[in-house]
């Protein structure tokens, strides 16, 4: 730290891939940094500093006193959504809860400096929501009269992989390739920790310190770079070079995100969404020369940063099963959904007869029919919401080794029946105990 300043900081949203990281480096280089978010998986919260909090409901008197309670000198404010959706709205996240922010920070009567995560781009370029909502964000702040630095980070690469930048891992690591006009849109990155740097540069700085009070920064490299040229710096890094690629057409990515969309309702959050579609054929670019004449940071390119390291094969698992995790669930919705729904519908009379032929009690023949059609129906349902996918599949995954041990007793031959209908739901169990490995996403 510089000039002997040590201040008090906030970090709102710190569960999120930007917000550990500056978290954790403020912690390490002597700072106190209290880190906010709604939610910490067991592996993030790892000091008595992280405090779950509902701050998107909080009102602005509930967040002056978050101010003055932690003494905060600093605020750091990472919280944002793609796309609206099932608990998501991005107006609400991105615009009203900014203003709710600078009347506590107005309120609580302290020479308080907020660092505001936003996006790249300019009015005229924006398209979405997403954008719109982050710019009106942004001009709150600079007609509110506090001390601001609205920092705007370019493509971010981080060690962690959420989203965005999971998708461009997966896209090389598999073989795969972009539409040429998607590959050729200029898409400048920047390190995570160069953001770290940047925050802690400010942070070592005083409040009053007129060179900074208001600044508005585009954290990047200068060197020109293209979508298809990061996804090259990492397939270079997975050892995927020379995979032959099979071309993707636009009206498949395209209609990807329009499900991408659909499972969002039920609460999922998939890459793939028209959102970040959008976003990404309008690029990311910027000019970084004031963030580096300012603050003397040299940001590190993306070969730096990729290319520090080869792949572990962490790296190449996580890679090559990111967009594989969306088709493991579809399938094991379908295959519940469906598999109930031939039993109920088009072949009950099948399904009962199975057990008529082996000697179950006829009272309970239709009863048990239904039922367990209607089960099957209902574990798929459960697994279809992200919110019930882990009951869902364990549910599943009991139903299943309930009906291999049911058969073995009261129907045996269904064993050795020649389209091995029992024999494949050993299969489905291990599918179901790997969807249920895979469901965190952070």
């Amino acid at each position: 730290m510089s000039d002997d300043v040590s201040h008090n900081i906030l970090v709102l949203g710190a569960s999120g891939l930007i917000g550990r990281t500056i978290t954790d480096d403020l912690r390490a280089r002597g700072f106190h940094a209290v880190g906010v978010a709604r939610h910490f998986t067991p592996a993030q919260k790892m000091s008595a500093a992280d405090l779950e909090l509902p701050v998107m409901s909080m009102d602005a008197a509930a967040l002056t006193q978050l101010l003055r309670t932690h003494e905060a000198d600093i605020v750091v404010n990472c919280v944002g959504v793609l796309q609206d959706g099932l608990g998501s709205d991005t107006s609400a996240v991105h615009r009203d809860f900014v203003a709710r922010l600078l009347q506590a920070v107005s309120d609580s009567h302290r020479a308080i400096r907020l660092v505001h995560i936003s996006i790249p781009g300019t009015d005229s370029e924006d398209r979405t929501a997403f954008s719109t909502t982050k710019r009106e964000a942004e001009r709150l702040i600079a007609a509110s009269g506090i001390a601001y630095a609205i920092l705007r980070p370019g493509f971010v690469i981080a060690p962690s992989a959420y989203g965005g930048s999971a998708m461009l891992r997966a896209l090389a690591a598999l073989p795969v390739d972009l539409p040429a006009d998607e590959a050729a849109t200029p898409f400048q990155p920047v390190a995570v920790e160069d953001i770290a740097a940047t925050i802690a540069w400010l942070a070592a700085r005083d409040v009053t310190d007129e060179a900074v009070r208001s600044v508005t920064w585009d954290l990047m490299q200068p060197q020109p770079i293209s979508l298809g040229g990061v996804i090259a710096q990492f397939r270079w890094s997975f050892g995927t070079t020379k995979y032959v690629r099979l071309p993707t057409p636009p009206f498949l990515i395209d209609l990807g995100a329009r499900l991408g969309d659909l499972t969002s309702r039920l609460g999922w959050m998939p890459p793939l969404r028209s959102n970040a579609i959008a976003e990404l054929r309008r690029g990311v670019t910027g000019d970084p020369t004031a963030w580096m004449t300012a603050t003397g940071i040299v940001p590190k390119t993306i070969a730096q940063v990729v290319g520090g390291r080869p792949a572990t094969i962490q790296d190449k698992w996580f890679a090559r099963l990111f967009l594989i995790k969306a088709l493991i669930f579809a399938s094991l919705v379908l295959f519940w959904v469906a598999s109930g729904f031939i039993a109920l519908v088009i072949s009950y009379d099948a399904a009962a007869g199975i057990l008529s032929a082996h000697h179950f009690p006829p009272a309970l023949v239709g009863p048990v029919t239904v039922w367990t059609s209607l089960m099957d129906m209902s574990i798929g349902v459960l697994i279809a919401f992200r919110r019930s996918a882990a009951f869902g599949l364990v549910a599943g995954i009991i139903a299943s080794l309930g009906y291999m041990a049911g058969s073995a007793i009261l129907t045996p031959d269904l064993w050795i029946e020649p389209l091995g209908a029992l024999v494949k739901t050993g299969p489905a169990i291990v599918l179901m105990l790997v969807a249920l490995l895979m469901l965190d996403n952070r």
